[in-house]
């Protein structure tokens, strides 16, 4: 047996074939409109003049928060934690026996490997 799925697109502003999805920003809220060719140039056109004369914005990178090991990609793995806690104990180093180690620690044991 054979399935096919087909997806369409249909102009949000006249009910013709859209060639897809575009999306837009104004005043912080993102939108989306399915549009053919023909109306997407409408509204390129209609908005070239504000474009021409704005300032391109980076994607906001989401909600802002807490800066953990993870959110830098700085995660240190359960094994090598445990590696870090045993050599911080050996040099006479404080360590607890759980949670977050100490970045001067960290990086004491890595200036050392």
């Amino acid at each position: 047996m054979v399935k096919r799925i087909v997806e369409s697109f249909i102009d949000d502003i006249d009910g013709s074939d859209a060639d897809g999805t575009t999306t837009f920003a104004l005043d912080g809220t993102t939108y989306e409109i399915d549009l053919s060719g023909q109306n997407r140039e409408k509204l390129e056109k209609a908005l070239a003049v504000f474009i021409t004369k704005a300032r391109p914005v980076r994607a906001d990178r989401g909600v802002r928060g807490r800066r953990g090991a993870a959110a830098t990609g700085r995660a240190i793995s359960r094994e090598k934690s445990t590696e870090i806690r045993r050599w911080a104990r050996e040099q006479g180093l404080p360590v607890s026996e759980r949670g977050r180690i100490a970045a001067s620690v960290v990086k004491q044991y890595e200036d050392a490997h």
